[in-house]
């Protein structure tokens, strides 16, 4: 198939560049930044640009936007004009290319409020039936670039597949509490029990999504890792969720007492991937079990592909207060 991939020098854009061309895949990455994965340097607004990388193109891979670490270096109207109007000016040149398929890297961000739960209420069970409550403009726009998604299949029966994806960035966490409370690594493991997905999973998602694109029609799917909860374990997890983890997953024990690990104490919500394993066919090869058993082996925890993409950053400029800022503009 041929392929165009947005947002080529990012995280997920490069990880599907070394994919798709592993796989003998026709790929063009674009991208506002030159990398070794951009063919095209150039931007989503620039529909001149899009309407002339789109001849011939069967698939577009589209995840090119600007993230949560932008909202405090970049204005609202500077996420509307990428996220929605780029999303839009790329769909509309998809529908007039004759693109057989369009899936959009969403986030587990547009549902905002609904990850929290008020005092004294079990964790949240975060399936795609969840009403989303976004709570900065980054959701915002990945919403709105959802529902454009949602109207260009209804009106142009255009196939598109919606993928909201669970963390999968290296960065340090932009939680200071959270950045003294655990050792980086130690954090981001704890995290594939509930909130996190290795980059190559991530990739995998979206390769199946392109593929099945042309059956579902339009579907929406939450990405990441498998946990080992079951609903049934929501209470408990609110107020003491390192046992909910020794009872699931008694091996961790061992291999966190020898690292000098902690377990989570509480965890708010948990992210379900059973609808994208059942209609997708997505195994996601990496979870907290395979990690752990991973690092009993003394192997490092995240997938070659992931360790290839390493670590990009977000800005030019250094934070005092961690790796970005977090306020609004």
């Amino acid at each position: 198939m041929s392929v165009l991939v947005t947002g080529s020098a990012g995280h997920l854009g490069e990880a599907l560049l070394r994919m798709l061309r592993n796989l003998g895949e026709k790929v063009i990455g674009l991208d506002i930044k030159p990398s070794p994965f951009t063919d095209v340097v150039g931007s989503i607004e620039d529909r001149t640009l899009l309407r002339d990388r789109l001849r011939g193109v069967e698939v577009v891979l589209h995840t090119a936007t600007l993230h949560k670490p932008h909202i405090a270096t970049h204005n609202r109207q500077q996420f509307v004009d990428t996220n929605i109007s780029g999303t839009l000016n790329l769909l509309e040149e998809a529908v007039a290319a004759g693109v057989s398929s369009f899936v959009l890297t969403s986030s587990t961000s547009v549902f905002g409020h609904a990850l929290r739960p008020a005092d004294g209420e079990p964790a949240r069970w975060i399936t795609e039936e969840v009403p989303p409550q976004p709570r900065n403009i980054y959701g915002i726009t990945k919403l709105a670039a959802e529902q454009l998604c949602e109207l260009f299949h209804r009106k142009h029966r255009l196939p598109c597949v919606v993928l909201r994806a669970a963390r999968f960035f290296p960065e340090e966490d932009d939680d200071a509490i959270a950045r003294q409370a655990y050792a980086t690594d130690n954090l981001k493991v704890n995290e594939y029990l509930y909130r996190r997905a290795d980059i190559e999973d991530v990739a995998c998602a979206h390769v199946l999504a392109a593929q099945k694109a042309a059956t579902l029609g339009f579907a929406r799917y939450v990405i990441s890792a498998t946990t080992p909860f079951v609903a049934a374990d929501l209470p408990q997890l609110r107020a003491d969720a390192a046992s909910v983890v020794r009872r699931c997953v008694p091996a961790c024990q061992a291999e966190y007492q020898k690292r000098g690990w902690r377990l989570p104490q509480a965890v708010e919500r948990v992210y379900v991937n059973a609808r994208a394993r059942r209609e997708l066919g997505w195994r996601p090869k990496y979870d907290f079990s395979t990690l752990i058993e991973r690092l009993e082996r003394g192997e490092d925890y995240r997938s070659e592909l992931a360790r290839a993409v390493g670590v990009k950053g977000y800005h030019a400029e250094r934070f005092t207060e961690g790796p970005y800022p977090t306020e609004e503009r």
